[in-house]
């Protein structure tokens, strides 16, 4: 059966008739939960199975964000809390091996849940270094203020998801931590030397692009390409993602409905696959843009097939034995140690 290169949302708790006849024929590869989305563990999982029905394919991929602190689509009172990323760089530990093991713990914890509904990638780890007057957007998401601490700790939470057969997803490269303004809301334009960011931000996304997909940034670095973001910008994919970073995992765009991003949504799907994304992610679950993305998006063939297979290969495992209550017993016990 074909399959169509993007990832869609979908509208509510369940998926409506018209979802389910525009996803047979649009045919995407995964799909992306929100808290719109979100009722209970039950629904959920129902919600997956349906969506999974109806293009066929029972390892089809199913995203969420679920970081923690600010970004958690699943909460209570059905799902525990998770700290933020900054919070496990402030466990209070003489050995920095510590927030390692609790960061891997912390994720390990977040994986046991997603499973347990039927969603198999995490949008999870942010790999973004922060800098001195950036924008909030990413903040106290990140692991760390050093390229080598947000290297550590995300390398560390996506081996958590790893080991409990769940997919990281490494965003939003080549790096947002430096952006001035919010993708969701208008379009940052980083001004950074290229050797400014070769040494901070594109470090971290460089030590862990031996992961199996990644997320672009909706950001234009003028030392790159100052016409165009990285989503959209054929000497940001070819000289720094795929040549810089080395990376050969499948890259999927940030959310195309997002504000930083101009044009119809045609326009918009087809200058992210003319950069040379593998992938197209649509999330607000509305059927008029779904449909245009899906019109301008290409079947899944060549190098983005190799890859999204790649990927589906690193979960396709039993995960490793866990104990969720003691787990999370050990996580709140290192979390009342930050400083």
């Amino acid at each position: 059966m074909m399959t169509r290169a993007f990832i869609a949302g979908c509208s509510g708790t369940s998926v409506t008739p018209d979802e389910a006849a525009f996803f047979r024929e649009a045919a995407p590869w995964g799909f992306i939960l929100f808290k719109r989305n979100v009722e209970s563990p039950a629904q959920v999982k129902a919600l997956c199975d349906a969506l999974r029905e109806t293009v066929g394919r029972s390892d089809a991929p199913i995203l969420i964000d679920q970081e923690g602190g600010r970004v958690q689509r699943l909460g209570p009172p059905h799902w525990p809390k998770y700290p933020a990323g900054r919070t496990y760089g402030q466990i209070h530990a003489n050995d920095p091996l510590v927030r390692r093991e609790i960061t891997r713990l912390g994720a390990r914890l977040i994986a046991h849940d997603l499973r347990a509904v039927g969603i198999t990638v995490d949008c999870l780890p942010v790999l973004d270094v922060p800098t001195s007057g950036a924008h909030d957007v990413i903040g106290d998401r990140a692991y760390g203020r050093t390229p080598e601490q947000v290297a550590v700790l995300g390398r560390a939470a996506a081996e958590g998801l790893l080991a409990g057969s769940v997919l990281p997803v490494i965003k939003h490269m080549p790096g947002h931590g430096r952006a001035g303004a919010d993708s969701h809301l208008a379009l940052p334009v980083v001004e950074a030397s290229r050797d400014e960011l070769e040494w901070h931000d594109f470090v971290p996304f460089r030590i862990l692009s031996d992961m199996p997909l990644a997320m672009t940034a909706h950001v234009v670095y003028t030392a790159l390409d100052p016409d165009n973001p990285a989503t959209t910008s054929a000497i940001v994919m070819s000289e720094i993602i795929r040549g810089h970073l080395g990376y050969d995992g499948l890259v999927m765009t940030d959310d195309l409905s997002m504000q930083a991003l101009s044009g119809s949504y045609r326009e918009r799907t087809e200058r992210a696959f003319a950069a040379g994304c593998d992938m197209a992610l649509h999330c607000n679950g509305k059927m008029e843009e779904m449909a245009a993305v899906a019109e301008a998006t290409p079947l899944l063939e060549g190098d983005a097939l190799r890859r999204a297979d790649a990927a589906l290969r690193r979960i396709a495992h039993e995960a490793e034995p866990f104990d969720p209550v003691d787990a999370r017993a050990r996580l709140d016990a290192a979390l009342a140690m930050v400083a």
